[in-house]
């Protein structure tokens, strides 16, 4: 999570995903290494985009405040997401 009045909130996949995502996308990456995905939380379903994170070896993608607010996220919950690419 980046702090702010408008603070990002990221979701880490997980290693394996990530790999997999790597070996079997290559070809679907943009700048920076993205991936345009759709991603549904709950009942809340929206397109944003993967992004490699040299720090976690992973990909990451954003929660909006949006989402946050209409399916009572908070930093530090565990939650649930289909990552559709």
């Amino acid at each position: 999570m980046y702090a702010g009045a408008a603070a990002w909130h990221f979701v880490h996949l997980t290693p394996r995903q990530s790999r997999e995502i790597r070996v079997r996308f290559a070809e679907e990456r943009r700048g920076w290494g993205s991936i345009p995905i759709t991603v549904r939380i709950g009942k809340t379903s929206w397109r944003t985009s993967l992004f490699p994170d040299n720090k976690s070896d992973a990909y990451i993608f954003a929660i909006k405040a949006d989402v946050r607010r209409r399916e009572s996220i908070a930093a530090g919950d565990m939650i649930t997401a289909i990552v559709q690419i």
